[in-house]
Formats: C-alpha cells, sequence, structure tokens
C-alpha cells in the first residue's frame, strides 16, 4: 500500500510537468515518451518502492557498500542466482530499446551510458531507502547487458518503429 503513495506522486508529476509539454511536441514524441516514463515508474516500483514513505527513515540503518565481486553468487551457487541474473537483464532490455527513441538517434555507446548510470543509480540507492535491499556489480553487468540487447532489438526493429511513429505523428 505504501507504493500507492509513490506511483501518485508520479501520476501527478506526469500530468503537470510532463504530459503538456509530451503533447506539444506531437503524439509520436507524447507516446515514446510516455512509454519511458511508465517503464521507468515500473523500474522504480520492482527496484527502490517505497521511497517516499521510506525518507524518514533512509538513516535508521546501516548502509551497506555494494558488493564488487562479479557473479559471486553465481561461483557460489548461491540463492536464486540464475532468476536474479536473468530477471536483471529482461528488466533494462526496454530501457535499451526506448531510449534512442527517447533522444532521437542515441547510438550504442549512449545507450550502454545511460543504462549503466540508470543501473547505477538504482543500485546506490536500493540499501539506503531499504536495508533489505544490496547493491550488486552484477545487477550493474546484467542490466547493461540488457540495455543492449535493448538496442539491438531497436535496431531489429528501427524501419517498422519509424515507420509506426510516423504514423501516429501525421495523424
Amino acid at each position: 500500500m505504501k507504493e500507492l503513495v509513490d506511483f501518485a506522486v508520479l501520476t501527478i508529476i506526469y500530468f503537470w510537468i510532463f504530459y503538456r509539454k509530451w503533447k506539444e511536441e506531437g503524439r509520436d514524441v507524447l507516446l515514446v515518451n510516455t512509454l519511458m516514463y511508465i517503464y521507468l515508474s515500473f523500474v522504480l516500483f520492482f527496484t527502490l518502492m517505497p521511497i517516499i514513505t521510506s525518507l524518514p527513515f533512509i538513516f535508521n540503518h546501516p548502509y551497506d557498500s555494494m558488493n564488487l565481486v562479479p557473479f559471486i553468487d553465481v561461483l557460489n551457487s548461491r540463492g536464486d542466482f540464475m532468476r536474479q541474473v536473468g530477471l536483471n537483464i529482461i528488466m533494462t532490455i526496454p530501457f535499451g530499446f526506448l531510449m534512442p527513441l527517447v533522444k532521437r538517434n542515441a547510438g550504442f555507446l549512449k545507450v550502454v551510458v545511460y543504462t549503466f548510470l540508470l543501473s547505477l543509480g538504482i543500485e546506490l540507492l536500493q540499501p539506503l531507502i531499504n536495508s533489505a535491499r544490496s547493491a550488486d556489480i552484477t545487477d550493474l553487468i546484467t542490466n547493461v547487458i540488457g540495455g543492449s540487447i535493448g538496442y539491438v532489438m531497436y535496431l531489429i526493429f528501427k524501419p517498422l518503429t519509424t515507420k509506426f511513429l510516423n504514423y501516429i505523428g501525421h495523424r
């Protein structure tokens, strides 16, 4: 239920700030940016929420630093490591696909950098917001792999996507 506060704030921010701005830029821009906004809202839901109701308590627990040994869970067969690796890759595929649509003609390197920064931000904030969460270099690596796969998918579907967005933009 605490997540509802975060979603309410995200909805207010969307309609109060972004919707009007993006609508003025055209339906295609509105569609792509709204999809990215919804996607990022769900990423926040799965990785950081509840955020707002957690803010008063962020300094009530120790901050665990990031695990810097890549794939240590995989190497030691700890927990559900394969599921975590798979989910981290899947989670950022849409980001890699949508980023070149949001940032017109963003190349592979730019998408990788943006995916890295998104993932780094999440990994650094997780243990701050919730003591039950931890930061892991493996998550950072697998998220960047997911963003890269998303970019390759963007390249594969670029002709179809361009045609669709041109159609939406000219209606």
